[in-house]
């Protein structure tokens, strides 16, 4: 199974990154992870945030792999368990679904965008800065990921 993540962002800071470095490296070959880094579009020029937004979308597509399944991360998506994640992350790699994840910028993503996706996930109901939300998303997947061979990562 490979997951990719495309995540509208500037350069996140040193410490989350380290943090997404360690968990991707706890990922086996047949799950692997990789995270795609997009500059989000220029809010200094005034534009409308729904333009914003329609631009970002256009180079979020652009970058998704060809048959992947794709999941939008927004505050308005579905709450998972850690079993259920692991539950439905063991499917898709037991089908060899190849998994897009989306983190939007500042604003989110374009509606039209969620629409196209396959699902709709949220990571919390709190308003997390973007960083957090990364290493909160690579941490889930990795926690499913382990719960899934048994590992003792996760605990009940």
């Amino acid at each position: 199974m490979k997951i990719h993540v495309i995540a509208l962002s500037h350069k996140i800071e040193p410490w989350a990154q380290l943090a997404v470095d360690q968990f991707q490296k706890r990922f086996p070959n047949d799950w692997k992870l990789s995270i795609k880094e997009l500059k989000p579009e220029d809010r200094s020029a005034g534009k409308p945030v729904d333009q914003i937004l329609a631009k970002e979308a256009e180079r979020i597509r652009a970058a998704i792999p060809a048959g992947a399944r794709v999941v939008a991360l927004d505050e308005r998506g579905e709450r998972h368990t850690s079993k259920a994640l692991a539950e439905q992350l063991q499917k898709w790699h037991n089908s060899s679904e190849t998994l897009c994840l989306l983190i939007g910028s500042a604003d989110g993503l374009d509606d039209t965008l969620k629409q196209q996706c396959q699902g709709m996930w949220r990571l919390s109901d709190l308003t997390l800065p973007h960083a957090l939300a990364r290493v909160l998303l690579v941490e889930a997947l990795y926690r499913a990921f382990s719960i899934t061979i048994g590992h003792p990562y996760h605990r009940e």
